[in-house]
């Protein structure tokens, strides 16, 4: 960890816990920061803030008192979740405090270089497959972080000069960047999204685009050149373009050419044996093939890596093959765009298992996505509403309580050479706490009828 002087004897205000708050003030302590940490839950019910005050950290919890940031406060660290039209936020920059994410505080402690990974839709993915492929080439190569699940400063301040740090990036993280600055970047795609968030399209836009503000020549920008917008902006970068594509053969960067993944008109390897299905993760294989190459990763080692990677938990997870059955989990399939996706992804029949929290929407933007769906098994509050949208597809519905009552009844309505597929197009929270429980009692249902059958 670089030992930054700058912050020694500043007051700095670290706004929201999570782990990366937590990680964020305890590596300010140590570089000498007077830090004070606001968190909204009660201090009873708050064992990070608990653990923060043994060392040694003021903290205020149970509210945001706006008055606070009358205490001269020389910095501001704010949580990724919490918005600029906060009153706290928007009084910091009233006073001219400047406002940063934890991310900006990584870079800045970091000896290692980083890989930024953004976009709206494949980011998890992208980041775990370059992750995997720079690590086949070399153990420990990799570390993951970001929005990934990893607090980025945490793993900025153990990262050796040698290895990377292959860092999932959101919006909200990049809004409050200066001097970050990732050795590649990856921009997977952009389409509307998190405009309860942001202001307008175009803040969100520019936001993604701040992945690649502070890169100059030396560095590397993978983007998406499916994408017209996409390329229109790499009009405005120093970086040097290395674009990837679905659809068109390209001179330089990676694609597919007569079912050959390429990269520079070479050929890496084959795309049948991709084991994670769908165009939209192809997108996400190419992107990381760019990565991966330009690196000097080398094709057997990417090969490897492709003809073996499931997926990432709960997003079109290959589970398991049994009695002819392909099982796939999508549980993170909370909205109808990622279910369409999903249904994309196959050209076997498919049985598809979806319902969920009614947020008051209708589905028939899923109709034109079942031509492949043999069968359709609802539950939750949604399941009527989805149930119609089969019905007129004229697809075999059926009705059941949850997601463990669905995998019986979807082993039976499907036949060997199926894909039954968990994708729900709707949140948990009606039945379950989150997306990760839905996945994983699917999961376990498949287990338990295994055993049931084969007894």
């Amino acid at each position: 960890m670089k030992k930054v002087e700058d912050y020694q004897y500043k007051k700095v205000l670290v706004l929201g816990l999570a782990r990366s708050g937590v990680s964020a003030a305890s590596i300010m302590h140590k570089l000498g920061a007077f830090v004070t940490v606001n968190d909204q839950k009660p201090f009873s019910e708050n064992p990070e803030a608990q653990g923060l005050l043994e060392q040694g950290i003021k903290v205020i919890c149970g509210s945001h008192p706006i008055e606070l940031l009358d205490e001269g406060f020389e910095l501001v660290i704010k949580n990724p979740g919490i918005p600029y039209n906060n009153p706290m936020i928007q009084k910091a920059l009233q006073l001219k405090i400047p406002v940063i994410t934890e991310v900006e505080l990584a870079y800045q402690i970091s000896d290692a270089p980083i890989i930024g990974i953004t976009g709206t839709n494949g980011k998890t993915t992208t980041t775990t497959i370059i992750h995997h492929m720079l690590n086949e080439r070399q153990a420990d190569n990799s570390l993951l972080a970001g929005n990934i699940g990893f607090p980025a400063s945490m793993v900025a301040s153990k990262a050796l000069p040698e290895q990377y740090i292959t860092m999932e990036l959101s919006s909200f993280q990049l809004m409050g960047i200066d001097t970050f600055h990732p050795h590649i970047s990856v921009i997977t795609n952009i389409y509307e999204a998190h405009l309860d968030y942001h202001a307008d399209r175009d803040e969100y836009v520019q936001a993604k685009w701040k992945i690649q503000k502070n890169q100059t020549a030396d560095d590397i920008l993978v983007i998406n050149w499916d994408q017209e917008e996409l390329k229109t902006l790499t009009k405005k970068t120093k970086a040097q373009i290395v674009p990837f594509s679905t659809t068109q053969k390209l001179g330089l960067g990676s694609y597919v050419q007569n079912g050959k993944l390429m990269f520079n008109d070479e050929i890496v390897g084959e795309r049948a044996d991709i084991l994670l299905p769908g165009d939209h993760n192809l997108e996400n294989i190419l992107a990381s093939i760019a990565v991966a190459k330009t690196i000097g990763v080398s094709n057997e080692q990417i090969m490897q890596v492709l003809k073996t990677f499931k997926g990432v938990p709960h997003r079109t997870q290959f589970v398991t093959e049994w009695h002819g059955r392909k099982f796939y989990n999508d549980s993170k399939a909370t909205n109808i765009l990622a279910t369409q996706s999903a249904l994309k992804g196959f050209k076997e029949p498919v049985v598809l298992l979806a319902g969920g929290l009614d947020r008051g929407n209708e589905f028939d933007e899923l109709l034109p996505f079942f031509q492949h769906v043999k069968a359709l098994v609802c539950f939750g509050e949604t399941a009527e509403k989805i149930g119609r949208i089969g019905k007129q597809s004229g697809t075999e519905v059926f009705y059941v309580e949850n997601v463990e009552a669905a995998v019986p009844v979807a082993f039976e309505a499907s036949s060997p050479g199926d894909v039954i597929l968990l994708s729900p197009a709707c949140a948990s929270w009606d039945q379950y706490r989150t997306f990760e429980v839905r996945g994983n009692k699917y999961m376990e249902a498949i287990e338990a009828l295994q055993n049931e059958v084969e007894k």
